[in-house]
């Protein structure tokens, strides 16, 4: 039997730098390493407890995967993040990102609050059932 290790998503990105500083700034990843090292990047990898994101500037990741050429950004994927305490990094980034639904309650038992990042991509953040809304 073969046992997945870890799936860290590549995403096509327009800009790494900005898209690393929106991550760092808004809401709280580190970069973990980048190619150059320094300047403008072509790749870069951030990190916030087990998660981990790697983006690569459009052009750089077409001349790898030619088929990516005409696919938009953001491409129809969610990522689903779990965090420990929802409430508190809803009330951190509400006011500075774009959000695609509010806190929550879900049925299932969940809060949770999704957002869309500066490349398309959604974001959606869960907790357990923290919040009375």
């Amino acid at each position: 039997m073969i046992l997945v290790k870890q799936l860290t998503p590549n995403l096509m990105v327009n800009n790494v730098n900005e898209t690393v500083n929106f991550y760092q700034n808004t809401l709280g990843f580190e970069l973990v390493m980048s190619v150059p090292q320094e300047g403008i990047f072509n790749w870069a990898m951030v990190q916030w407890g087990q998660v981990s994101l790697m983006f690569q500037e459009r052009e750089n990741i077409i001349a790898e995967y030619p088929r990516l050429k005409d696919t938009p950004l953001g491409g129809g994927l969610t990522f689903y993040i779990k965090v420990d305490d929802v409430n508190s990094l809803y009330k951190k980034i509400n006011q500075q990102v774009n959000i695609v639904f509010d806190l929550h309650n879900t049925f299932y038992g969940g809060t949770e609050f999704a957002i869309e990042d500066i490349n398309g991509f959604i974001l959606t953040f869960a907790g357990d059932n923290e919040a009375n809304v």
